[in-house]
């Protein structure tokens, strides 16, 4: 609990000044620093061919953030597959198939980092570095900018908001969202990499190996032991690591992840990389106001995600410690006993709650409704959520919500002054339910094949393995119950399709409801106005979170997580 509160306040501590920082730097204002950055960045803008003064509208912005996707899809899928023939490959590992070089790639691309395969012995460094790295860095990058696209067009685009004008009518097509390669090219270079480096310092500093040089070979103690010696695997993981904490990315350089001593060596390295996950997150938060300007909002958002973390929290903890199957000795399997049972579940909760999806102890070992807590946090994917995507999805609960809630007090549904109406409904209609769509359809698929599915446990918590997989896909974060044998061919490509559905739509379509917003008539905001900056309005929001998730999936969180904790504690109880 000391642990959970330190936490807590330390987030606060640094997510304020970082988010007004960051929003210095994303509405492009002249900084001290431009001296420091500016002599890097304008070869860059001259290679991309663009000039960050000028804007783009939404289809414009969005079809920047779609190339530039593809493109690293290419490059970085390629590099996967000829890995073998390239460079900096001092242990000699072997080419990767297709189909789990393209899950792979899909994998790190969409900001999601589920491994269907173990990092020290599949991957170069060379595809450590480029491949894996690289795209660890710059894809969360641009799931920041799409979501500031978003909150400039709900502000009536860039020009109203540097004029301080608030929310201003202009057609969509024409609304200014800015420049996406600017809100790239800035935010990596001035934010994100120095961050990077002080945080790769300090887990250097605790023992994570940075290192090109091959890993040694040691002699096991062991003397029965039916190997001679064994090869340890080490590389530049100490940055790799804090770029997989800081970015929600998630993943390991190792398969087994932050549980293996040499990416996660000390207590304080455990509390460091816990402390990473929701950093940059809870710092887009704090970013809100001083971005758009409405303290009260920014204060509404922030609220509204920590109560629904405080409560994941607690429940996590509680079931790991305190309820009814914390006493089966099973559930130790999997965690790491240096680090304990409290630090599994805050980690385990705070990975969840974040599109992060790294892990310090074995998640398929955990209590069922740590499961299940986990699980739900995915479904929600909007407490704290991933690096720009988890303020993005809050933005489509914020539109349902006004919707509903305009509908029950018999008010025009209004945000800011414009009017939410029917193509604006349609669309977040189909974000509602293409996630239970997607969700739902590939686990019933793969659970009606058996041999598809490859599960190690037939009974509950089987379908809590498959369900997780497809979750953590959908939501982009990357864990997994790894009782499941996911290196196979189906689930390398369901998969694959699955992290593509739950990545592009969620970032899209929010920037393309926002234009079309802006390009409504403002009505000035009186005593009718359904007010959205408050307690009220934040617990009504909350409220049409844990409907809709319950509504779409309590099925499936009956039959899998429920009925799992149930038969255990039926059988304790014996």
């Amino acid at each position: 609990m000391a642990e959970s509160l330190l936490l807590l306040i330390l987030l606060i501590a640094l997510g304020w000044p970082f988010g007004r920082y960051l929003a210095a730097v994303m509405r492009g204002a002249p900084m001290r620093s431009d001296a420091l950055f500016g002599w890097i960045e304008r070869p860059i803008y001259a290679a991309l061919g663009t000039r960050p003064q000028v804007g783009m509208s939404w289809r414009g912005y969005a079809g920047a953030f779609l190339l530039s996707n593809l493109l690293l899809a290419i490059v970085v899928w390629l590099i996967f597959m000829t890995q073998a023939w390239l460079p900096l490959n001092p242990d000699g590992v072997p080419n990767m198939s297709w189909d789990l070089a393209l899950h792979t790639m899909v994998s790190f691309l969409t900001n999601t980092n589920q491994q269907h395969y173990s990092g020290q012995a599949q991957l170069s460094y060379l595809s450590q570095m480029t491949g894996i790295v690289g795209l660890q860095v710059i894809t969360p990058v641009m799931g920041l900018a799409m979501v500031a696209a978003t909150l400039r067009g709900l502000f009536g685009g860039r020009q109203a908001m540097d004029r301080g004008e608030g929310v201003t009518a202009a057609p969509a097509d024409v609304i200014d969202v800015g420049n996406y390669w600017a809100d790239v090219v800035r935010t990596t270079l001035r934010f994100v990499l120095p961050l990077c480096l002080v945080w790769s310092a300090l887990l250097t500093w605790q023992g994570v190996p940075a290192t090109l040089a091959a890993g040694p070979v040691a002699t096991p103690i062991e003397a029965t032991a039916e190997f001679k010696e064994q090869k340890i695997p080490l590389g530049p993981v100490a940055p790799m690591v804090a770029i997989k904490q800081l970015g929600s990315n998630g993943g390991g350089w190792y398969g087994p992840n932050s549980s293996v001593p040499l990416e996660n060596p000390t207590p304080l390295s455990n509390f460091l990389e816990t402390l990473a996950i929701c950093l940059i997150p809870v710092s887009i938060i704090f970013m809100i106001a001083p971005f758009t300007g409405r303290r009260k909002f920014g204060a509404m958002v922030f609220g509204t995600m920590l109560a629904m973390s405080v409560v994941s929290v607690g429940l996590s903890l509680w079931s790991e410690g305190h309820s009814a199957t914390a006493a089966d000795i099973a559930l130790m399997e999997g965690k790491e006993v240096r680090l304990g049972a409290d630090a599994s579940a805050l980690w385990a909760s705070v990975t969840t709650q974040v599109n992060n999806g790294s892990v310090n102890s074995m998640l398929d070992s955990t209590a069922p409704l740590t499961g299940m807590v986990s699980m739900v946090n995915m479904l929600i994917n909007s407490i704290w959520g991933g690096v720009g995507c988890g303020l993005q999805q809050f933005i489509v609960y914020l539109l349902l919500s006004v919707f509903l809630a305009g509908l029950m007090t018999g008010r025009t549904p209004e945000l800011f002054g414009r009017k939410i109406e029917g193509p604006e409904v349609k669309l977040l209609a189909i974000l509602v339910l293409w996630q239970p769509l997607v969700i739902l359809g590939f686990t019933a698929v793969t659970l009606a094949v058996p041999s598809l599915t490859g599960n190690s446990n037939p009974g509950f918590h089987g379908i809590s393995q498959v369900f997780y997989e497809y979750v953590s896909a959908f939501a982009n974060n990357g864990s997994g119950f790894e009782g499941l044998g996911d290196a196979t061919m189906w689930w390398n490509v369901s998969c694959a399709i699955v992290l593509a559905a739950g990545r592009f739509p969620a970032l899209v379509i929010p920037l393309a409801i926002a234009a079309m917003l802006a390009a409504k008539r403002r009505a000035p905001e009186g005593s009718g106005t359904l007010a959205v900056e408050t307690p009220t309005f934040a617990l009504t929001l909350i409220g049409i979170v844990i409907i809709l998730t319950l509504l779409q999936f309590m099925p499936v969180l009956v039959l899998g997580p429920i009925a799992d904790h149930l038969a255990l504690t039926q059988l304790l109880a014996r």
